[in-house]
């Protein structure tokens, strides 16, 4: 194993042993936020934040892992490859860093791509004061992607459905219905809620206290699961007109895509990260970018999240079914590969050089 794939761990409590000692060693400040429930083996949870240089610094650079809990195993070992690597070092005296590890710090024990309240982190910025999204399309077949079993007439039925409504509509209709988000179903895929989560509640008030002060604020989110393997694309989800946008491509390159102009991976989501950054942070200007690495298909990828719903909605979560699909999921999410592994590694050393270049280069 390289000395890059040391960074990354296990399970959800290695990760955080390695990133509170990679943080102490690399003199960051560090502040744990506990979460009121427990991981798979009684173990506590928490979110974890690391920061580096001066409180007052103007410009901020963040990083979080585990958005999406399953995928915190890369976001996680990114993060400790960063406080150990002597890269941050480089970054402008008006800068300073904040890494939040372990966001949705239940999902990640739990290998759970969802929040403790089966909330997809990033569908669930959106303004609960107004009315929500509506996805037709998923109401359609709801009931179909996440049957109340995996097995028997009921599954077999489900599937046939799926199938006939797929046909009929085609892949693109069915693919974005289903991961753009919805609002209707608890026991779905994509779910964004009825509120703010406590990923999100928490998340706003780390925004508050670490870097509200601050006039630019960077954000690198870590993610896993679309594209081609090992490949971590650039996805940014501001809209195509705003000046993030022209800051992410200036600062990132032509590597930058975006959903909305159909040059990503990614389909056009509703109640993801940027419009709610920006509003728990009104005095900085905001540059949200996810840092999306690319494993297996999604054919397989949405198997694993069907199966996963299954088992927090319908089933045992540990119970006996559950070694095999939280192996299923974990797989999906974070592929057991040195060379995956250092692909992470190189990429985001370049996307965070790029970033600390960006940010120095800017005059607020």
């Amino acid at each position: 194993m390289t000395a890059e794939n040391v960074c990354f761990s296990a399970d959800y409590a290695e990760a955080r042993e390695k990133f509170l000692a990679a943080a102490r060693i690399a003199g960051a400040v560090t502040k744990s936020y506990p979460n009121p429930l427990k991981g798979p083996k009684g173990e506590s949870l928490s979110t974890d934040v690391a920061y580096i240089g001066d409180r007052k610094a103007p410009k901020v650079l963040a990083m979080f892992s585990a958005t999406h809990g399953a995928e915190g195993f890369c976001g996680s070992g990114a993060q400790v490859d960063l406080l150990t690597s002597g890269l941050l070092e480089s970054r402008s005296k008006d800068t300073a860093i904040l890494m939040v590890h372990a966001i949705n710090c239940h999902g990640f024990a739990w290998i759970r791509r969802t929040t403790e309240e089966n909330v997809d982190l990033n569908r669930n910025w959106s303004d609960y004061s107004k009315p929500l999204p509506e996805n037709k399309g998923y109401d359609e077949i709801a009931d179909w992607l996440v049957p109340s079993s995996l097995s028997g007439s009921v599954f077999d039925e489900a599937e046939k459905n799926l199938q006939a409504w797929r046909e009929k509509k085609g892949d693109t209709a069915f693919a974005n219905c289903v991961s753009e988000g919805q609002f209707k179903h608890p026991k779905g895929l994509f779910y964004g809620g009825t509120g703010p989560t406590w990923a999100r509640r928490t998340l706003e008030a780390i925004l508050t206290e670490w870097a509200g002060h601050s006039s630019q604020f960077a954000v690198i989110d870590y993610h896993t699961g679309l594209g081609p393997f090992g490949y971590g694309e650039l996805i940014c989800d501001h809209e195509p007109d705003q000046a993030a946008t022209a800051r992410a491509k200036a600062w990132w390159g032509e590597s930058v895509t975006e959903p909305r102009k159909g040059t990503s991976s990614s389909n056009v989501k509703a109640g993801t990260a940027p419009a709610g950054l920006e509003r728990a942070l009104p005095k900085s200007d905001v540059t949200y970018i996810a840092l999306e690495y690319g494993t297996y298909s999604r054919a397989q990828g949405r198997k694993a999240l069907r199966d996963d719903a299954w088992l927090h909605g319908y089933g045992d979560p540990l119970g006996p079914e559950a070694p095999r699909i939280k192996a299923q999921i974990r797989k999906q999410f974070y592929p057991d590969t040195d060379d995956w592994r250092e692909a992470i590694v190189w990429r985001s050393r370049q996307v965070v050089r790029q970033a600390l270049a960006g940010l120095a280069q800017s005059n607020r």
